[in-house]
């Protein structure tokens, strides 16, 4: 389900002005396109939604510069897509680009051109014990050995759409750190903090967001115990700094099961609960997935 349509845009493509109601509607020759989203910034998500004039049977294309899988709406002559646009996306005209099979094997195209507006980030400032600032050279090769599993594990797209019933929150929680921020750990900067972090006590059940393949259930060094699902088309979430993890990789888990509890290991200043959610190589707000595909 959509979040209220005031909390959205929604623009269709027009080739023309005059074509602008026909395209609405679908042609024989373009698929129409049309977006809802937060905001057009750096680090949201954006649900597509295509649209032809016959059944589709599969869309592809790219959109901010990367490239996605469409999944089946309500007709069949309606498909979806969740991008994002990544934090590092530079502001200005952005475009999707999409490719539709018709039923009867016709490839269709259509284009839409949008433009990604600045956002400006805060800074955070955290004081954290200093070998997760300054790892010590005892632990390079774990770590060196965990990028790589994340690279592999996060690059892996399996082809099922799992998210049927959208997104909801892993924990109850109040955001406590927003998406976004820059990072300043003992006084260096770091990266961006790529996703929330939801207050909550140690032991606070920690709750799958959709359902998905568990393709990780592991302690790491930086975000400590960590689950992370793949929700399928590229869509993963990661559940940060655990104190118990309750499933194993390979396990299906439905939207709502309990899949860790609450804790504070790796690099934290105390227990909570970070989520973040990946969208092909953007990782965007999980608040901008509720808001478009929440439950």
């Amino acid at each position: 389900m959509a979040a209220p349509a005031a909390a959205l845009i929604a623009v269709a493509l027009a080739l023309t002005d005059a074509a602008a109601g026909r395209q609405r509607q679908g042609s024989p020759r373009r698929v129409a396109i049309e977006y809802s989203a937060r905001a057009l910034v750096p680090g949201e998500a954006v649900l597509l939604t295509f649209t032809a004039a016959a059944p589709l049977t599969a869309v592809r294309g790219t959109a901010f510069g990367q490239p996605f899988t469409g999944y089946p709406g309500a007709t069949p002559s309606t498909w979806h897509a969740l991008v994002g646009i990544d934090l590092a996306f530079r502001p200005g005209p952005a475009s999707v680009e999409a490719s539709a099979r018709q039923v009867d094997g016709a490839e269709i195209t259509g284009r839409l051109a949008l433009k990604v507006a600045a956002k400006t980030f805060a800074t955070r400032r955290l004081k954290v014990a200093p070998e997760f600032v300054t790892p010590p050279p005892a632990e390079q090769a774990r770590i060196e050995r965990e990028r790589l599993l994340l690279n592999r594990v996060l690059s892996a797209v399996s082809p099922r759409h799992l998210w049927d019933d959208g997104f909801g929150r892993p924990a109850d929680g109040e955001v406590i750190s927003v998406f976004g921020v820059r990072s300043v750990f003992n006084g260096e900067a770091r990266a961006p903090h790529r996703g929330i972090d939801l207050r909550g006590a140690t032991g606070t059940p920690v709750r799958a967001p959709a359902r998905g393949v568990v393709v990780l259930a592991e302690p790491l060094y930086f975000s400590g115990s960590t689950v992370i699902l793949d929700h399928g088309l590229g869509v993963f979430s990661m559940l940060a700094h655990l104190s118990r993890l309750d499933v194993k990789a390979g396990s299906l888990v439905l939207g709502g099961d309990v899949v860790g509890a609450v804790g504070a290991t790796g690099r934290v200043t105390g227990p909570h609960l970070h989520w973040t959610l990946r969208i092909g190589t953007a990782s965007v707000d999980p608040l901008s997935v509720l808001a478009i595909v929440g439950r």
